[in-house]
């Protein structure tokens, strides 16, 4: 079908030219990632539980592939973070798939305490399963973290490291992973307590991704998550990316309500300017209606992508037309930031990427799985 070609080549296009640039680049495997690719390589075959940590938003383009290393590896489960983000209609069916593929799957969402607290019970269930199976209760259970980098890991060995302790009520000082938005912070293997009765340590392990990726698209849904660091492609191109599987949904027709926001964002502006006595105070709320996260400018950027899709007149399953919507977006997005006039089109369009891709990436413009369900699922009768 058209409505699938569209964006596979415009996604092909963008994966290519992040494997053009890391191959002129230092690319997303260095030195550090091998180094540490054999590390967890010899600690695997050691650990009681492996804990494969997935981006829900591409539950099969975040595969550990290193895992495929040690195919007689069973004690393992496959946590799905960051659920949040991803669709929510899709999340019960990637459930389903990891089931019959013979793999224990979670969900999880590391920034909300009841949710951490559930992955943690369930982390507990397994080690007594684990426990019941050998016969005997060991002193100590080890879980190593695995996954690629931008998962989540070190939030998650944070999260669950302090919750385990209070629940033992065990005192002193908590220990923490870095835990940073850009891939690649966790430098070496870490460990983290998590209960007792038995003991329950983690190991937060670095983010490993393959040396190479062969699948344009693959590469595409791995930058667009943050999984490879941005500065090998200019973020206009990942915008476009973006708004490709945004123009292609209907999530932007929840958002006529903002429609034509612009104006009332203005008249807001300057009923507060002109209420405002003091010059400090004055340039202080301007910085504030400049910060892209206020719900008044992330309202006015969802109103003005409706308003621009629903004025678009083309065949947005035509590459061409695509494109050409795109490119209406990006410019009518710029008065949407309030991005200063006079910057030159390439400052332009990297400040209005960069602000489109951080409320992609913190869903607040909408709810996205990129990976489709394969065909081979099977659905209860």
């Amino acid at each position: 079908m058209a409505t699938s070609s569209t964006p596979s080549r415009i996604t092909r296009k963008i994966g290519i030219a992040v494997k053009k640039a890391a191959s002129r680049n230092k690319g997303w495997y260095d030195l550090h990632m091998a180094t540490a690719s054999g590390a967890i390589a010899q600690r695997l075959p050691l650990v009681d539980l492996v804990a494969e940590i997935r981006d829900a938003r591409i539950p099969l383009s975040s595969e550990y592939e290193l895992l495929r290393d040690f195919p007689a590896l069973s004690k393992r489960f496959v946590v799905m973070n960051k659920i949040d983000l991803a669709d929510q209609t899709q999340v019960k069916g990637w459930m389903r798939y990891f089931e019959q593929q013979n793999c224990i799957p979670y969900g999880v969402n590391s920034h909300n305490k009841d949710s951490v607290k559930g992955l943690l019970n369930f982390i507990q269930a397994q080690v007594r399963g684990l426990c019941k199976a050998n016969h005997h209760a060991s002193e100590t259970i080890t879980i190593m973290l695995v996954g690629i980098p931008n998962v989540g890991k070190s939030a998650l060995a944070n999260s669950l490291h302090q919750m385990g302790r209070i629940s033992a009520a065990e005192k002193g000082r908590l220990k923490h992973a870095t835990v940073s938005p850009q891939p690649g912070e966790t430098k070496d293997i870490s460990s983290f307590k998590i209960g007792s009765h038995p003991n329950i340590y983690l190991l937060d392990t670095p983010g490993i991704l393959p040396r190479m990726i062969h699948d344009a698209e693959l590469c595409s849904k791995l930058v667009l998550t943050g999984a490879i660091r941005d500065g090998l492609i200019e973020q206009k191109e990942l915008a476009r990316y973006f708004l490709t599987i945004l123009n292609l949904s209907d999530r932007y027709k929840k958002w006529a309500k903002f429609s034509a926001h612009e104006d009332r964002l203005l008249s807001f502006i300057e009923h507060k300017e002109g209420s405002i006595s003091s010059k400090l105070e004055m340039r202080q709320k301007k910085q504030h209606m400049m910060d892209h996260t206020q719900d008044l400018i992330v309202n006015n950027v969802r109103g003005t992508i409706f308003d621009t899709i629903s004025c678009f007149d083309g065949n947005i399953e035509l590459e061409e037309d695509m494109i050409k919507l795109m490119e209406a977006e990006l410019v009518a997005l710029r008065e949407a930031f309030r991005v200063p006039q006079g910057l030159g089109e390439y400052v332009y369009n990297r400040v209005v990427g960069v602000k489109l891709l951080d409320l992609y990436r913190t869903g607040r413009l909408g709810h996205y799985t990129l990976d489709a369900l394969p065909l081979t699922l099977h659905h209860p009768l």
